[in-house]
């Protein structure tokens, strides 16, 4: 039987051409080069290459988009968007790294330690005659 930290150090590869549909688990790390069509739950990290592509919720300690994400995303510590990222969903991240040329349409709710206050920009002031 493995131990703890063999399962985490490992990799699992969805590799170009490969489509799976369905509920995906890993206890290790998940590269997808491929197509998931469904839900990706990993124990450690996800990253998805610049051929890869997800349909559906994708849930891990970290993860790292390159590719294209259409779904809702769950990065318990980091989540990274690449710069060719396509990404079209609601995410949550405790932190968040997007790099220039990344696209990304969809909520986002950063979770961590501390709660994050959002305080809105004032509003400008309208003037009309009465």
């Amino acid at each position: 039987m493995a131990s703890k930290s063999e399962i985490s150090n490992e990799l699992n590869l969805i590799g170009p051409g490969t489509v799976i549909e369905g509920k995906l688990r890993s206890r290790g790390n998940i590269r997808i080069d491929g197509k998931i069509i469904g839900e990706l739950i990993a124990s450690e990290s996800v990253s998805v290459g610049t051929s890869g592509e997800i349909e559906g919720s994708v849930s891990a300690k970290n993860v790292s988009v390159s590719g294209k994400v259409k779904g809702s995303i769950n990065a318990q510590e980091k989540l990274i968007f690449e710069s060719k990222a396509v990404v079209n969903g609601d995410i949550r991240a405790a932190k968040l790294v997007i790099d220039e040329g990344a696209v990304f349409d969809g909520n986002c709710s950063m979770s961590g330690n501390k709660p994050v206050q959002i305080v809105p920009e004032p509003k400008p002031s309208v003037c009309t005659d009465g």
